[in-house]
C-alpha cells in the first residue's frame, strides 16, 4: 500500500500502522494471560484496535487516497476481523 507523500497521508499511514499492529500484539498477549478476565480484556483491546484500523481504511477509501480495488479487499478483511473478535469477546465475557 502506498499513499501520497504529504502530511495528511503520512499521519493516516502512521495511525493505520499503529492500530493494525496493535491488533496482533494484543491477540498475542491474550494467549499468555492467566485469567479469563485478562483474556477477555486483551481481546476487547484487540477489537477496539481492529475497529480503529477499519476506520482508517475507510478514511483512505472515502478520500480516494488509494485505488479502490486494493482497499475493497483490505476493508473486507478488517470487517471479518472485527466480526471474529466481537464473537471471541462476547464468548469470553460470557464465560468469565
Amino acid at each position: 500500500m502506498h499513499l501520497t507523500d504529504n502530511g495528511v497521508c503520512w499521519e493516516i499511514a502512521r495511525q493505520l500502522t499503529r492500530s493494525g499492529g496493535s491488533v496482533g500484539a494484543n491477540i498475542e498477549e491474550a494467549q499468555g494471560v492467566t485469567t479469563k478476565a485478562d483474556f477477555a480484556y486483551r481481546m476487547s483491546v484487540a477489537l477496539k484496535e481492529a475497529r480503529e484500523t477499519r476506520f482508517w481504511l475507510r478514511r483512505i477509501q472515502n478520500n480516494k487516497l488509494l485505488k479502490p480495488e486494493r482497499l475493497t479487499e483490505l476493508i473486507r478483511e478488517s470487517e471479518e476481523m472485527v466480526a471474529i473478535l466481537t464473537t471471541i469477546v462476547k464468548n469470553a465475557r460470557a464465560n468469565e
